[in-house]
């Protein structure tokens, strides 16, 4: 017999994080992993509207992977962390991002105005995943106002990447020989 994927352990509003623990479907840290889940998703989108899947492309995967991995540290009630050794995204991987932002901006003109989000399909989808992402960012600092354990590195991670998606979105639409859409007050 095939796997079921439908365990109907769902069905009252309530599902597992990784060990067990049970919580409600809107528990903040259910929310924070979702998001991160839902820009994962994002990615891959962005990834599929990239017309090669050059260098832009490869990283985004490896983001990918790395959202994978705050998404498993997200799932495990902190007082079961240790039981389990789940990968954690560390100092490199912001670093990396923080290499792949200035390697793309120096093919870029100086920022001067305020940009809208568009100017292509691809370069909109970055747009939404840098939305998703602080939303996920934001859903990690809540849960740490709530007084629970979040790894520092987690939050630097999410920033560093909306700035990445911000800078991605920009060098999309100048590889594409498009115009950046100027905000207009």
């Amino acid at each position: 017999m095939a796997y079921k994927i439908y365990t109907k352990t769902g069905d009252k509003g309530k599902t597992s994080l990784f060990g067990g623990t049970r919580l409600f479907k809107d528990d903040i840290r259910i929310e924070a992993y979702g998001t991160v889940d839902e820009l994962n998703s994002f990615i891959g989108l962005l990834i599929s509207e990239l017309e090669v899947l050059d260098m832009e492309g490869l990283e985004l995967q490896r983001i990918q992977n790395t959202l994978f991995d705050i998404g498993s540290q997200l799932s495990v009630a902190p007082d079961k962390r240790e039981q389990f050794n789940l990968p954690m995204p560390t100092d490199l991987d912001i670093t990396a991002l923080e290499h792949a932002i200035d390697r793309m901006n120096d093919e870029l003109p100086e920022l001067k105005n305020f940009i809208l989000p568009g100017g292509s399909r691809a370069s909109a989808t970055c747009h939404i995943c840098r939305t998703v992402c602080r939303r996920a960012e934001r859903r990690m600092v809540s849960i740490q106002r709530l007084g629970e354990e979040i790894d520092a590195v987690l939050i630097r991670y999410m920033n560093r990447l909306s700035d990445y998606l911000f800078v991605l979105s920009r060098y999309i639409i100048h590889r594409q020989g498009g115009k950046e859409i100027l905000w207009k007050k």
